[in-house]
């Protein structure tokens, strides 16, 4: 049988609020937490991010993660699954996460996913992936977190060379 009634409308509120409150690393993990999400400490939470409208407890963001400006989460495909993100990953604005069900979908710990990816496997610790498609394009030596400057960011990429083909 599924949540009660009260339970999904509750739940629904808390993500509609979460979605639009100020409050990156305060007001919105609360709220996700509120719902069910497992959030860590210093967890950054952008703007309009879907986190799972009906199995929010099935999605896991360890600490120091950030989630930038619309990012997608989906734990179920009809099936519940489950997603982790791991600490101090970092998931680009517009990513989409879709786990498919009975499976466990992890964005490994210090990975960076570059916006406008569509994540449907887990992603290597410290690896980059960037669309089109999504792909692992570098190693990450230093985790993009919050702490992390650009430059240092950058500096710390080593490309993943592939043949060229025939």
């Amino acid at each position: 049988m599924g949540k009660p009634l009260f339970r999904r409308v509750t739940n629904r509120w808390l993500h509609l609020l979460a979605r639009f409150a100020p409050g990156s690393q305060s007001l919105r993990p609360v709220l996700h937490r509120w719902r069910g999400a497992k959030i860590g400490p210093g967890v950054f939470i952008g703007d309009d991010v879907y986190i799972d409208g009906e199995y929010p407890e099935l999605v896991e963001i360890e600490r120091d993660a950030c989630v930038s400006m619309r990012v997608v989460i989906v734990a179920h495909a009809r099936i519940p699954g489950r997603v982790v993100i791991e600490q101090e990953s970092f998931i680009g604005p517009g990513t989409v996460i879709y786990c498919t069900g009975g499976t466990v979908l992890r964005i490994g710990a210090g990975a960076v996913v570059a916006g406008g990816s569509v994540i449907t496997r887990s992603v290597p610790a410290r690896t980059m992936v960037a669309p089109p498609p999504t792909r692992p394009v570098a190693h990450v030596k230093h985790p993009f977190t919050l702490r992390t400057s650009m430059r240092d960011f950058v500096a710390g990429l080593s490309p993943i060379h592939r043949p060229k083909p025939k």
